[in-house]
């Protein structure tokens, strides 16, 4: 078995607490600033939805519009949102962070919209509270 044994000493005196200099390359800097900006312009996060409406055809959106003014009426408090993903019109329900929360709420809707399902999908930050 071989035993390594490192020993520093550090001598050191902190003269100016408040400064501190960082020596970096600068394309760091550039990576930083271009990950700043992106986060500037993206809106959302990863998170869940819950799908509550999905159809094509002919009268596709205004069934979808129905929709969403039913869960509206029901559900006030909620965000909900009608997408139109080719072919296909949807209304999305909530901005949930977690599977959970979003299963959560599944099970409060299910009589009034008995094929609501969980999705991944972009949500919006949630809202700061006082």
């Amino acid at each position: 078995m071989i035993m390594m044994v490192f020993a520093i000493t550090v001598n050191a005196q902190i003269q100016n607490v408040g400064n501190i200099d960082t020596i970096q390359d600068e394309k760091i800097s550039e990576l930083l600033n271009k990950h700043i900006k992106v986060n500037e312009i993206a809106n959302t996060i990863p998170g869940f939805r819950i799908n509550i409406f999905f159809q094509s055809g002919n009268n596709s959106k205004t069934g979808a519009m129905q929709c969403k003014a039913t869960f509206n009426a029901k559900y006030p408090d909620v965000e909900c949102y009608v997408v139109y993903e080719e072919p296909n019109f949807k209304v999305k329900i909530g901005d949930f962070r977690t599977r959970m929360e979003a299963r959560g709420f599944v099970q409060q809707i299910k009589m009034d919209f008995p094929d609501a399902f969980v999705i991944k999908d972009q949500i919006n930050f949630p809202k700061i509270t006082e």
